[in-house]
């Protein structure tokens, strides 16, 4: 456990940064390798737009409503797109960078974002519990994208064996750091 102080906000802002260079609109702490239980999110996808940037520590999905399928995509896949069924709406609670309680009613938000901000939300929140947008594949999707998660996996055990990617027994012991303390 880790206390919110200026290194998390430090690694958040770094995140965000990391988001940006790769044109995303959330990164989960665990997709860098930290191990908090926080991640960032712009759904304008735009660093100039900074009203639009959020850090969620310790998020918790306390409502789901409805259903909903659209397309979706993860930085830990570049280039690949299925489409992936997740509530229409949802209730987020998380701290902020200043250790408050915020509350994200997403179907309080504007039409334009509201869709995309609540498929961050959980998007995100399934990366930090482990949960990746492939496993939430219908049986077509996960077949058509079988070919493509395969060079994935290979291309990350290459990396491995070039020293480049740490072992997998020492990205386990990095990530084992859980909850942000408040």
């Amino acid at each position: 456990m880790t206390a919110i102080d200026k290194q998390v906000r430090l690694q958040a802002a770094q995140m965000l940064e990391l988001m940006y260079a790769a044109r995303g609109v959330g990164l989960a702490g665990n997709q860098v390798a930290w191990p908090y239980q926080l991640f960032v999110m712009n759904p304008k996808a735009d660093p100039a737009q900074k009203e639009h940037e959020h850090v969620l520590i310790n998020p918790v999905i306390v409502e789901r409503r409805g259903s909903v399928e659209g397309e979706e995509g993860c930085l830990s896949f570049p280039g690949l797109y299925q489409r992936v069924r997740r509530a229409k709406w949802v209730k987020v609670q998380a701290y902020n960078t200043e250790g408050q309680l915020v509350e994200y009613l997403t179907n309080q938000l504007p039409a334009e974002v509201s869709e995309l901000t609540t498929r961050i939300l959980q998007h995100e929140i399934d990366h930090l519990e482990g949960i990746l947008f492939i496993d939430k594949l219908g049986p077509v999707a996960r077949l058509a994208a079988r070919t493509k998660v395969k060079d994935f996996e290979r291309e990350f055990r290459r990396a491995q064996e070039r020293g480049e990617i740490p072992p997998d027994a020492e990205l386990e012991k990095q990530l084992a750091g859980g909850a942000v303390e408040l």
